[in-house]
């Protein structure tokens, strides 16, 4: 399970133990190559060396005019009565839940050798091929030729590399699945599907299913993005021109994941959200702490804050009889404000999984995407041009041989 402690404030995860789990069937981490059966021997788990944080990032001096005072008042830039409550928010609902984390195992004082081990895997997996250069070939393949809405059903043949290409490809099975593409391997996790295309090459998804939850991590733009030639980036009218109506289901949840900037946040509520036909309900913090419980930015720090935020939202339901249909299935209203807190991964921009804590805001086992996803989940349709990215086997490691 992920959720390792919750409280009214929110909910304390063990992202590395649930990924984990992913791969574990019927007690045994299993693996199989496509067309080949099970094979315990090449079972693997995630690199824990990937969740070793012990230190945080930036620590800041107490200085008063950096600092939030006793009495709220702070004259650093960008620390206006907003920020200042979200702050207060996150220091008092963190503290049970990190105690808890304490008291479960989950945290604790690192010793020397931890916090050097730690430094020493910070760059070693920046060189990871780029996967958004093959929808580009996507784009020249098919380019005077008519859409076909296939999808690959691992286990049944041996898709080419082509396949995985703007097609639908999906793991129905119990086991997780090695796939080949351009020369690398990926490990597909069981009960999963995936579409490897950019913006251009929704269509497939249309054609697939409805989703009762949408989550969304959008390509932001800003300044240091658009200086750096290593991401792409979306603006917010491409933003808005998602198919979010087309591909939800009535009374999806949609989550967006949100840059602190307060432009992104107005424009999420204030437009996107409009613009799809979806209420906003809610405001939560996904908050980073270290094995040892501390932040991985300070709370009062003006460029760094150790928090990223999650606009919550459902669609408005215009059909009349899936109107009649939600009705007799009423669904606990969504909190205004959580918390999230666990162990970053040093992956950037991996995000940690969601549906332990959602789950109770949607009926049972209904159909869940990701859109702009660069790993996969059990359970859920990703789509993004990196959405392989963090299936790398690089990433896996075999477990440790028993004594």
């Amino acid at each position: 399970m992920a959720v390792v402690a919750d409280s009214a404030s929110g909910w304390l995860l063990d992202t590395l133990a649930l990924v984990n789990e992913w791969y574990q069937v019927r007690g045994d981490l299993s693996v199989t190559s496509v067309n080949k059966a099970p094979d315990s021997k090449s079972s693997y788990r995630v690199r824990d060396d990937l969740f070793r944080l012990h230190k945080p990032h930036i620590t800041l001096k107490p200085h008063p005019e950096s600092c939030v005072s006793e009495s709220g008042a702070n004259s650093a830039p960008n620390q206006g009565p907003g920020v200042r409550k979200i702050s207060n928010l996150i220091l008092e609902g963190s503290r049970q839940l990190i105690q808890e984390g304490f008291q479960k195992g989950l945290l604790h004082s690192p010793s020397g050798a931890e916090e050097e081990k730690c430094e020493s895997v910070s760059e070693v997996y920046s060189n990871k091929r780029n996967l958004a250069d093959l929808c580009d070939m996507t784009r020249d393949m098919a380019s005077g030729s008519s859409p076909v809405f296939t999808v690959n059903v691992l286990g049944t043949e041996s898709p080419s590399s082509s396949d995985y290409l703007s097609h639908i490809t999906e793991n129905p099975s119990e086991c997780s699945q090695v796939i080949h593409l351009i020369g690398e391997k990926y490990l597909i996790p069981p009960r999963s599907s995936f579409l490897l295309s950019d913006i251009s090459c929704m269509e497939p998804l249309l054609h697939y299913k409805k989703y009762s939850i949408i989550v969304i991590d959008p390509p932001w733009e800003n300044k240091s993005v658009k200086r750096s030639k290593r991401y792409n980036y979306l603006s917010p009218m491409e933003i808005k021109q998602l198919p979010i109506p087309a591909l939800a289901a009535p009374d999806c949840l949609v989550v967006t994941w949100v840059t602190n900037r307060q432009k992104h946040l107005r424009f999420v509520r204030e437009e996107l959200y409009p613009h799809w036909s979806v209420r906003a309900l809610a405001e939560w913090h996904w908050v980073k702490i270290t094995h040892s419980g501390e932040f991985v930015f300070p709370i009062d720090s003006v460029h760094k804050k150790p928090y990223e935020i999650l606009i919550l939202g459902r669609l408005l339901t215009s059909d009349i009889s899936a109107a009649r249909e939600s009705e007799s299935q009423v669904l606990p209203p969504v909190p205004q404000h959580k918390i999230i807190v666990s162990v970053p991964c040093s992956l950037h921009s991996h995000k940690p999984p969601l549906s332990e804590i959602l789950k109770e805001f949607v009926k049972p086992d209904v159909d869940r995407l990701e859109l702009f996803a660069r790993n996969l989940q059990p359970g859920w349709t990703s789509w993004g041009n990196e959405v392989l990215k963090f299936q790398h086997m690089d990433y896996f490691i075999p477990p440790e041989t028993p004594n």
